[in-house]
């Protein structure tokens, strides 16, 4: 099997296990611990790495953390899987809310910014010793903007440079995933190797075909985040479309994070309560098996089709 990069050093593809394909371990606005006392690093690393070994203790041996480059702390999820045991692959890439340093004005070529990426791949990202194993980018409702393509195009010639493949951030309701495939495609990228993410929030199957039958994988991966899909629907999205032939295009998620400071602890606790790693397993499994879901379709989009996501590599 092929070996790809996840924050311990490379990890054979056979080994990835149950796969948790869209989440975060920390997840935080630009600048703001840098310049204010409201992050206490020693509670969240030990929070951080209680819920990575519970999860390891539900099944789960893989997550692949989603966190793009202007919001990542590599420093702090290295010392978190280090202590936890849990395998874990990181991202390069950037959000569809462009950092003004990657905007079209700014003079920079789109080519510089695939080489950076192609860097935190090839090289690692700073001085971490971590290289990342998948490229983030994202469309959001606005569309593809200006800076937005820019960077759909250069997490494209990053992925042809080095065989990694990306996984997308999407507004499904105005079916955006489609447009990124088209930028894709005219790149020259093989959607086959590209996951289009938070698909689960529209119960449109149509859509959600249309962008299997182009080749990529969909995400059903916003489980406990009820803001933007409920359980129910995405439970009864995933039997649809297993129902349809599709279990081997889906993989499941919940883009859960550790610590994340959009959301006050307390407001999150209280009006997200399910928003954690554990409820795919605790709750999602059960419900899909009792909607009627094979063992052989669960095992598929959970175990089997992680890894072909990863395990088709090569650059061209």
């Amino acid at each position: 099997m092929p070996t790809i990069n996840s924050v311990s050093g490379p990890l054979d593809t056979a080994d990835l296990g149950f796969t948790l394909m869209h989440e975060h371990i920390i997840l935080q606005s630009q600048g703001v611990k840098q310049n204010f006392p409201v992050f206490d690093r020693e509670a969240e690393l030990a929070n951080a790495i209680q819920r990575m070994k519970e999860v390891q203790e539900r099944g789960v041996k893989t997550l692949v953390d989603l966190t793009v480059a202007n919001w990542r702390d590599i420093p702090f999820v290295k010392e978190a899987v280090a202590a936890s045991g849990m395998q874990v692959i990181v991202a390069t890439g950037l959000y569809w809310e462009v950092p003004h340093y990657f905007g079209a004005e700014s003079g920079r070529p789109i080519e510089y910014i695939a080489e950076l990426f192609t860097r935190d791949i090839t090289d690692g990202i700073m001085d971490t010793g971590v290289k990342a194993g998948v490229i983030k980018c994202a469309t959001d409702e606005p569309g593809v903007t200006r800076d937005v393509e820019r960077v759909l195009r250069a997490a494209a010639k990053a992925h042809r440079a080095t065989g990694v493949p990306i996984s997308t951030h999407t507004h499904a309701a105005s079916e955006v995933g489609l447009k990124q495939q088209d930028i894709f495609e005219v790149e020259g990228v093989d959607l086959g190797r590209v996951v289009i993410g938070h698909s689960g929030d529209t119960a449109d199957t149509g859509y959600l075909q249309k962008l299997c039958d182009r080749g990529s994988f969909i995400g059903i991966d916003r489980f406990g985040l009820d803001r933007y899909m409920m359980t129910a629907q995405g439970v009864a999205t995933i039997k649809k479309m297993c129902d349809l032939g599709y279990a081997e295009k889906i993989v499941v998620s919940h883009d859960a994070a550790c610590y994340i400071d959009w959301l006050d602890p307390n407001l999150r606790a209280k009006v997200l309560p399910k928003w954690n790693f554990n409820h795919i397993s605790d709750e999602v499994l059960p419900a899909l098996r009792e909607a009627g879901v094979s063992e052989d379709d669960i095992t598929t989009m959970t175990v089997d089709n992680p890894r072909r996501v990863f395990e088709m590599q090569g650059a061209y």
